[in-house]
């Protein structure tokens, strides 16, 4: 029997992490070192170790960044509190938060000045939540569950709006905004859930995958809410799966019986390293690669006006 790898398609990065990495890459070359960059860039460990080789300064908070220095906030978005602290200290900032978590954030602005309850959808602790929360943090309510809808109290069932974090499953966040809608008939939302177009292309075409293959890998970093989600998408649709950061976490006995894999990657994983992977199964005897292609995607963004004039 041959084996066979399936490469889902689209997998790997979206235009957000693009627009962030290539952010990095011209800021470290018009202004040179160093460069800081507030939280991982994108929660992939190979990329932002990639980056740290070329100059950039990962911190976790502003007072490790020298005042007058230029620093990058990331694609996750950060709290007008953060803006505020640059301001402060007289940093040079650039915003690489993903245009699509801009448009969460300035929702949740809107909602803040029309005096709404604001249920936000998303995970505890995640850079993204944070950020978010941090627009609205006396209006906000942070919920992950569909559990967590039936203990929400509100002032004014009137006056209650849902967001959701961008990398949420498509499933989960399906049944909490159902729920919502049960609880409070007249919540405001998005006309579509604030899900970016990235991840819902890569859930779906990881459904489509466990169609074909038995056995699933995801390649992407521990940390990386899409890649997790990837992982339960494929569970719930009967495949075996796991999250791998790169060939040196596959385990042989996962490919025991197993005559056909499939591979995806979040977000934010280079095609470098489902290259080595593929290398690695074709070791393994995993010889015949094709493409199990779902859908296309030609999203692109523009960059920060700063390095637009610097490009030019």
């Amino acid at each position: 029997m041959q084996k066979k790898i399936l490469l889902a398609s689209p997998r790997g990065f979206c235009a957000g992490v693009v627009r962030a990495i290539d952010i990095v890459k011209l800021a470290l070359e018009a202004y040179g070192q160093p460069i800081y960059v507030l939280n991982e860039i994108v929660h992939n460990r190979y990329v932002v170790d990639e980056l740290r080789s070329l100059g950039a300064v990962f911190v976790r908070t502003l007072d490790d960044v020298p005042a007058g220095s230029r620093v990058i906030f990331s694609a996750h978005g950060i709290s007008p509190e953060v803006r505020d602290r640059a301001r402060q200290r007289e940093l040079k900032t650039i915003d690489a938060t993903c245009p699509l978590v801009t448009k969460v954030h300035l929702e949740a602005v809107r909602y803040k000045k029309e005096g709404y309850t604001i249920v936000l959808i998303g995970h505890r602790e995640h850079d993204e939540v944070i950020g978010t929360i941090g627009e609205a943090p006396e209006n906000i309510r942070l919920i992950s569950t569909v559990e967590e809808v039936d203990q929400l109290q509100v002032s004014d069932e009137n006056k209650i709006a849902y967001l959701t974090q961008t990398t949420l499953s498509l499933d989960d966040t399906r049944g909490i905004i159902d729920r919502l809608r049960e609880r409070f008939p007249n919540i405001k939302g998005p006309a579509v859930a604030d899900i970016c177009y990235a991840t819902q292309n890569r859930q779906i075409a990881v459904q489509e995958a466990a169609r074909h293959a038995p056995l699933i890998l995801v390649i992407g970093s521990s940390n990386s809410s899409n890649s997790n989600r990837l992982v339960e998408v494929a569970e719930k649709s009967g495949a075996r799966a796991y999250l791998i950061e790169d060939e040196l976490s596959i385990q042989l006995d996962w490919l025991q019986d197993s005559g056909e894999i499939a591979i995806s990657a979040g977000a934010s994983t280079p095609e470098i390293l489902v290259e080595r992977v593929v290398r690695y199964l074709h070791d393994a005897g995993f010889t015949e690669v094709s493409l199990l292609p779902v859908m296309e995607e030609d999203v692109h963004f523009s960059l920060p006006p700063e390095l637009e004039k610097v490009v030019r």
